[in-house]
């Protein structure tokens, strides 16, 4: 449901609070304190048939005796009232309600239903929306609303606080305004039974008053929704997390070493990361990034450059830099000639500069604006430490401009006590960030680059895949819909591999051998020396029973070896299944890396793809990154760099490179297997051994299951929809209209520079004549989930495919409205192909049960208003009068469109 009638908790005219009380100590006695001290001008009305008047003012004995319908509720009775009271408030004309009751989740009605699905149902014929149950509150200092039990009351400030836990919440808010932290909203959401962190990061991601978000998080259940509102807000604002629960969930139960490797916490990780969001471990680390991400202007991978007034605290710092992976600036020689002129002879020369313990604030200003005079991108850190020589606040207000113009990003620290808080409060009033220790500064500066990153990840344009491959999933569905039948969930070997060829990926060839004298025949067919391994389906890991066996010279030591396994299981493991066994030729990569690419079915997520460093020990290695299909190639790239290992896939010595786009193809491709195969639950290829030419895979697990749901609906982020792609004729020229790519952003460019003023105008309603990388790559990575883009392409003279026209859509979280934008290539007006492009919007946007679909035009644009009339747009008058609204319903009992 999202965002419908959330403005009605955010913006309430009025406030009954359901089971308010007199008596001390109780829920409904500390709610009715802490609104009525929250200075809320609107109504607020309690509701308890036991009192007339609660706090002083008029209370009512029930939901139907209230004056007016309450815009908000809050509920603070039992949970078995719950239920009956959201049904009549919802009579009312209520559309929104703070359930702070506990014991909805364990209680039942009277017909035995739970609780919680009670209160669902009694809500939704209202759209009513409730947060909680078992929450602690909402609060909002826009309106001045404390609507909620925590003690106390919360500052005014432009950070939004949502959380999943009320003694967390609880506890953040008592600690940040101890700390002079202040806060636009403050939601706990509880059980979260209807609004979730999903609703609200839709709703923040746009509330102008609000600057960054703030999530604690202990689990996610619609992940979809979730990462679509993530990466909404993402783009807007600061989104930082603290997700509680790291142990690896279901590790131990594993039938791969993927399925261990990838547990729960590395799955969030990567979709934090995917999301452009950024993750850190504590409340101080939480706050310290969200005033530092409001305030710097960093870009990834910034060396630190730092000034201080005492050598320990620069060593203190460049030791905490280097512990976290980060740098130094190397200063320029024109830097430091200008330093040498501004500081004494006994400056340090080097990063760290210091200035010596005497430096007057002159010298601090001198030192900043050297540094800051440097082009090269990086990032500034003051340090003071305490002196009698100058007091710290005259420093901070001396060099507090020059930091507010600066292009670079600037952090101060201020080591001490009392004789520092003065110049803290200088820097918060001028929105600098400012830390009390070194390593508080530097993890802030970390913290940044690694922000950066995932924004980039999240706004990037990846290359094209550089290889064309053609899956063959009518093949593997053979190999699965067997085992599955059969009951069988691991996969034989040769049928893990057969699966893996059918998608492009090199495997070595393998026999199958039925006895160790058939084993030792194959040797010999294939070409020795070979590799021989057992098959079973009762063994996981076949090296653990001594089942793999390599360098096989000749065809009697194939037989002996097989016959060693053969009793070493029965030895071992005598209830097991021996199958047989299989032979493939070694393969011969002097150089080669072994490493781990593998799949799984996250619960949560859904399919997730890992990739690190390979072998036997995988576990107690543990090098490994997690990642969320769909997958391309920058993407595929970002999840190779994250490990330990890519720094040696690059070359050392006389070691060469691995070659990585055979590498991150080989990723892609699993990560297409795991989404057109629901049934694969668990996928290893372990070892994949990459050099300098390819790849190729050495051994492979597949277990499989039933599959509960398509491919691509496991995904948490939709997927490219090729199915949409068609073809039309335009002119007799074939033309293609298919969704928008990442991809597309060069010919996307060249498109917009190939339009005429008037056309600019009118589709951006401005001139302009190109966009920054940044806009285009909006417009070309989008999330199909609520976004869709469909653009005219066909090849140009020279064989290349170019941009013609395109229309897009944004669609609200409900799926209510979708605002439409259209726009054709100047020379190609009049063709017919700005209706091909609207009628193919308009029955996606049906397909997909969109209610209405609607845009803005320019009254001079008459092309556009006579398309839409033909297409049965309604036409209105324009928030001003150069502007006119179309708008085309699309209901189920809406005229179709001609």
């Amino acid at each position: 449901m999202t965002v419908r009638n959330l403005d009605r908790l955010f913006k309430p005219s009025s406030i009954a609070v359901i089971g308010a009380s007199n008596r001390p100590l109780s829920v409904g006695h500390t709610v009715m304190h802490n609104l009525l001290a929250g200075g809320f001008e609107g109504a607020i009305m309690p509701v308890n048939p036991k009192h007339r008047a609660v706090a002083g003012v008029l209370a009512y004995a029930d939901v139907a005796e209230l004056p007016i319908a309450p815009d908000l509720a809050v509920i603070c009775t039992p949970a078995a009232t719950v239920p009956g009271l959201i049904k009549a408030l919802g009579d009312r004309g209520t559309r929104a309600v703070v359930v702070l009751s506990a014991g909805l989740r364990e209680g039942h009605d009277e017909n035995g239903q739970p609780l919680t699905l009670s209160m669902l149902q009694a809500a939704r014929p209202h759209l009513l929306r409730i947060v909680g149950p078992n929450c602690l509150g909402f609060l909002s200092s826009e309106l001045g609303i404390n609507a909620g039990f925590a003690p106390g009351g919360m500052r005014k400030g432009d950070i939004a606080f949502i959380a999943q836990s009320g003694a967390i919440a609880s506890a953040v808010l008592n600690w940040a305004s101890h700390r002079g932290i202040g806060f636009s909203h403050f939601i706990s959401i509880g059980d979260a039974a209807d609004v979730d962190a999903g609703d609200l990061l839709d709703y923040l991601g746009s509330d102008p008053g609000t600057r960054s978000i703030l999530l604690y998080l202990e689990q996610i259940t619609s992940a979809r929704k979730f990462m679509s509102a993530a990466r909404a807000a993402a783009r807007n604002k600061p989104v930082i997390v603290i997700k509680a629960g790291r142990e690896a969930e279901g590790a131990a139960a594993a039938a791969s070493h993927t399925g261990a490797l990838a547990g729960a916490d590395e799955v969030y990780d990567a979709a934090i990361r995917r999301a452009g969001m950024l993750r850190v471990d504590s409340i101080q680390d939480l706050f310290n990034a969200a005033e530092t991400l409001g305030r710097g202007r960093p870009k990834p991978g910034d060396p630190l450059t730092v000034i201080t007034n005492g050598g320990g605290a620069g060593v203190m710092t460049a030791d905490a830099l280097a512990a976290h992976g980060g740098s130094l600036t190397r200063l320029a020689e024109e830097t430091r000639q200008q330093l040498d002129a501004a500081l004494p002879a006994n400056w340090s020369g080097a990063n760290p500069i210091d200035i010596i313990g005497d430096a007057p604030v002159a010298r601090y200003v001198a030192a900043l604006k050297a540094v800051l005079a440097d082009p090269t991108p990086q990032t500034l850190l003051l340090i003071y430490a305490p002196t009698a020589i100058v007091d710290a606040a005259e420093i901070a207000r001396a060099v507090a401009p020059i930091i507010r113009e600066a292009r670079h990003s600037v952090l101060t620290c201020w080591m001490g006590g009392e004789a520092v808080i003065e110049a803290r409060e200088v820097c918060a009033a001028e929105g600098i960030p400012a830390f009390e220790t070194p390593e508080a500064a530097v993890a802030a500066h970390m913290q940044m680059a690694t922000f950066r990153q995932n924004q980039e990840a999240l706004m990037e344009t990846p290359a094209s895949i550089p290889e064309d491959f053609t899956a063959n999933p009518t093949a593997a569905r053979v190999i699965i819909d067997e085992a599955v039948a059969s009951g069988r969930e691991l996969l034989t070997e040769p049928q893990a591999k057969a699966i893996l060829a059918g998608y492009g990926l090199p495997v070595v060839e393998t026999r199958i051998a039925r006895s160790a004298e058939h084993a030792g025949t194959l040797a010999r067919e294939l070409g020795l020396p070979v590799a021989l391994k057992i098959l079973s389906p009762d063994i996981t890991h076949k090296s653990d029973v001594g089942g793999v066996v390599l360098d096989l010279e000749t065809d009697s030591a194939v037989v002996q070896a097989a016959d060693a396994m053969r009793q070493r299981l029965s030895q071992l493991l005598p209830e097991a299944e021996l199958t047989g066994f299989s032979v493939q030729r070694m393969a011969r990569r002097p150089g080669a890396f072994e490493l781990i690419v593998g799949a799984r079915n996250d619960p949560v997520f859904g399919p997730v793809v890992l990739f690190g460093e390979g072998g036997t020990a995988v576990e107690v290695i543990a090098d490994r990154s997690v990642g969320l299909p769909p997958l391309n190639m920058a993407l595929a790239k970002r999840l190779i760099a994250g490990t330990r290992i890519s720094k040696l896939l690059k070359g050392y010595r006389n070691r060469p490179g691995v070659n990585e786009e055979a590498l991150a193809l080989a990723l892609i491709k699993v990560a297409h297997l795991i989404t057109d195969l629901p049934e694969v639950v668990e996928l290893d290829i372990n070892p994949l051994i990459a050099d300098a030419s390819d790849v190729l895979a050495l051994d492979a697990r597949i277990r499989v299951q039933q599959a509960e749901q398509s491919g691509a609906d496991r995904l948490s982020i939709r997927p490219y929809p090729k199915e949409l792609e068609e073809t039309i004729s335009v002119k007799d020229r074939n033309v293609l209209l298919r969704p928008i790519r990442p991809e597309d952003e060069p010919q996307h460019h060249e498109f917009i520079s190939r339009l005429e003023p008037d056309d600019i105008r009118f589709r951006f309603f401005s001139s302009l004549r190109s966009l920054p990388h940044s806009q285009m790559a909006r417009f070309t990575q989008i999330d199909f989930e609520r976004e869709m883009a469909f653009i005219a392409t066909a090849p140009n003279g020279d064989g290349k495919d170019e941009t013609l026209g395109v229309v897009r859509i944004g669609t609200d979280p409900d799926n209510e409205k979708a605002e439409f934008a259209i726009v054709v290539r100047s020379d190609l007006k009049g063709q017919g192909l700005g209706a091909a492009l609207l009628d193919k919007m308009i029955a996606y946007c049906r397909a997909r049960g969109t209610a209405q679909l609607v845009g803005e035009v320019l009254a001079q644009n008459s092309p556009m208003l006579g398309l839409a009339k033909s297409r049965g747009f309604a036409q209105h008058r324009g928030e001003d009068a150069d502007t006119v609204e179309v708008r085309l319903d699309l209901g189920p009992d809406a005229a179709p469109s001609s």
